[in-house]
């Protein structure tokens, strides 16, 4: 049997609204404190919400069993948020939650705050340039 391939949503609100249940309570509440905390762009992008400022941030994306919560530059974040479990590429780390996952607004605002200077002070995370290039001479 051939697989379903989901049709990604064609804004944040769409996305929003697909969902339901106890994942589409988190998304909310996630995507809402993101929106309120800082000054970013919101887009659909890789099928979920994709949030930039410099470059891309953060992410919020919402799967069958969990809800995962990433950053560009997680693994700097760690100190804020220890579950953050690093992986893929850049510096990602992601935070996964699911359905009883205790999840504080104000470790959420930190997160976003410090995510965001982050990329003010380093630039596009997925840049192959690094200020540490810049300032060889």
């Amino acid at each position: 049997m051939p697989m379903k391939k989901s049709v990604p949503a064609e804004s944040p609100d769409a996305y929003l609204a697909s969902l339901s249940g106890w994942r589409q309570r988190y998304v909310q509440a996630l995507r809402s404190t993101v929106v309120g905390t800082a000054p970013l762009q919101e887009v659909i992008k890789w099928g979920h919400l994709v949030y930039f400022s410099n470059g891309p941030v953060l992410l919020i994306r919402a799967e069958e069993e969990r809800v995962l919560f990433g950053f560009w530059r997680g693994k700097r974040l760690r100190g804020i948020e220890p579950r953050l479990k690093p992986g893929g590429k850049y510096e990602m780390a992601t935070l996964e939650l699911v359905e009883e996952t205790p999840l504080e607004r104000a470790t959420v605002v930190a997160l976003i705050m410090e995510a965001v200077a982050l990329n003010a002070s380093h630039g596009d995370p997925t840049s192959l340039t690094s200020s540490s290039i810049n300032n060889a001479d």
